[in-house]
Parts: C-alpha cells; sequence; structure tokens
C-alpha cells in the first residue's frame, strides 16, 4: 500500500513538473507575426529551453513560417526543400538546443517586413533527456504568452489535486 502511494506520487510530480516548467510563447504577444514588428527585440531577453512551444499566429494566406539555417536566415531565402508552416497557428515545440532562425517566406516580408527572428534554445531544465528533433502541434487560440504559462500552472495544479484525492483514496 505504501509502496503504491509513493509511486502515485513519483508520478504525479514527474507529470507535474514538465508541464509547470515548459512555457508556451506566442511569438510578437498580442501583436501576432505580422509586418513591421522587432521580433529580434520580442526575443531580447527571453530565455527558451528544450520543451517551450512558439507559437505563430496569423492571418491564414498572408504569411508562413520557414524554419531555416544561419545562411538563409541572412539571405533571407529559404531553399525549396523547406515545407513552410500555413496554419496562421502554428506551433513549433523547441526540441533540441542550439540556435534556431526563423523567417517569413511570403514577398519580401522577410527582407522589407522584418519578419524573421533567431534564438538559441537552452537544455531542458527538469531533464537531460530530449526528444529527437522539433515537432509540430496545432495549438488553441491564446492570446499571449502569458496565458500559455497560466493553462500550464493551471494543468499542474488539477494533476496535483487528481494525485492526492488518489492517495487519499489508497
Amino acid at each position: 500500500m505504501a509502496s503504491l502511494r509513493a509511486f502515485l506520487t513519483v508520478a504525479i510530480v514527474a507529470v507535474s513538473v514538465h508541464a509547470i516548467l515548459a512555457t508556451e510563447y506566442v511569438v510578437g504577444d498580442a501583436k501576432g507575426w505580422s509586418l513591421n514588428f522587432n521580433y529580434q527585440a520580442w526575443a531580447e531577453g527571453k530565455e527558451f529551453h528544450v520543451g517551450d512551444k512558439l507559437v505563430f499566429k496569423y492571418a491564414q494566406g498572408a504569411h508562413n513560417v520557414l524554419r531555416v539555417d544561419g545562411t538563409a536566415f541572412q539571405q533571407c531565402a529559404a531553399p525549396a526543400t523547406i515545407q513552410p508552416l500555413t496554419t496562421g497557428n502554428d506551433v513549433i515545440t523547441l526540441a533540441t538546443p542550439g540556435p534556431k532562425w526563423y523567417l517569413c517566406g511570403v514577398g519580401k516580408h522577410c527582407e522589407s517586413g522584418n519578419m524573421k527572428f533567431s534564438i538559441t534554445v537552452l537544455p531542458q531544465v527538469e531533464s537531460p533527456a530530449s526528444p529527437p528533433s522539433d515537432s509540430l502541434v496545432p495549438s488553441p487560440n491564446l492570446p499571449s504568452a502569458a496565458s500559455s504559462i497560466v493553462l500550464s500552472e493551471y494543468y499542474a495544479l488539477m494533476i496535483g489535486v487528481f494525485g492526492i484525492v488518489l492517495l487519499i483514496m489508497v
């Protein structure tokens, strides 16, 4: 009985830690992914970690998101082999540490509209293990990065309450 309680407690804490520590950033906050915004200034001062998510919000068809290398970033040109993200609510989970580069490949949005930014992703906070590559997941509409942090804390709280109820019942 005691070992079951210990197991449940450890399992709940393990699940909760990831939910609390991962952060979802809406790129550009309320401005979203749009023309004539300084995304490099937006990213400045933020710490991005493996497991965090970038959410690109824009009117579908107006823009896209391309993950590129440093050279393509400097030239505002992506190789034809790169598949653009085009849903208007694109989510990129930061799965590996290191430099990352993003830009809009529509028209001259990168060159003239300043639709590009780079970040450095730091290692995962709670665990040294990381997924094999960046992954894409649809995300619900959220007004800002702060909302996603609140949602993560809400889910962590719900998991904790559920765990306590299980411990009491067992």
